[in-house]
């Protein structure tokens, strides 16, 4: 198994990279907001790799940080989800938000998730919910439940998580009450 590719970018695209490491090219799919970052960069990078074996191609699947690759691999685990599936979910949601939504079985946030439906959601929230809290135990979720539930809200009425998502970061500086938070978000996304 290939635990790490470390070299330079020769070539990026949407969702994937190609690293040169001595002369050689790795094919490296990477989530989107990944291959957005790394992309023009001139300095050598480090992924975290999963290498999927298929009867017809093997794969390799990256990522920037180790927490990242636990979250596909756990993605991963759940029944019908494959990789492909496990990059998409990735590529839209931070992992944070996808771990407060598995724990607190919000299934309006993982059906927003284009290729995600409300079976898919249910099975996700099934089978990692009790996974996902041990994971993770001892550590707070950058997401707090305010901001989480003025999110879900927004989310709920029909706008699009990642712009919920902004609007509440700009406004929840001072934190206050979700309903605060919701009305000032409303406003902000009008400007």
């Amino acid at each position: 198994m290939i635990s790490h590719i470390f070299g330079e970018i020769a070539q990026s695209g949407e969702g994937y990279v190609v690293i040169d490491v001595a002369g050689i090219g790795y094919h490296v799919n990477v989530p989107k907001s990944i291959s957005q970052e790394l992309a023009g960069r001139k300095e050598k990078v480090k992924l975290h790799t999963y290498l999927h074996v298929r009867e017809d191609a093997l794969i390799l699947y990256g990522f920037l940080e180790q927490s990242q690759l636990e979250m596909f691999k756990l993605l991963i685990s759940v029944t019908r989800v494959g990789p492909a599936i496990a990059m998409n979910i990735l590529s839209q949601i931070k992992i944070e938000e996808l771990a407060a939504a598995i724990i607190h079985e919000d299934e309006k946030v993982l059906t927003h998730i284009s290729g995600v439906g409300a079976k898919n959601a249910k099975r996700l929230i099934l089978e990692l919910k009790d996974k996902m809290k041990k994971k993770m135990e001892g550590v707070t979720l950058a997401v707090s439940s305010v901001n989480y539930d003025a999110v879900s809200a927004l989310v709920s009425l029909g706008f699009p998580r990642q712009e919920a998502q902004r609007a509440v970061e700009a406004v929840s500086v001072g934190g206050g009450s979700v309903e605060a938070i919701i009305k000032a978000a409303l406003l902000k996304m009008r400007e």
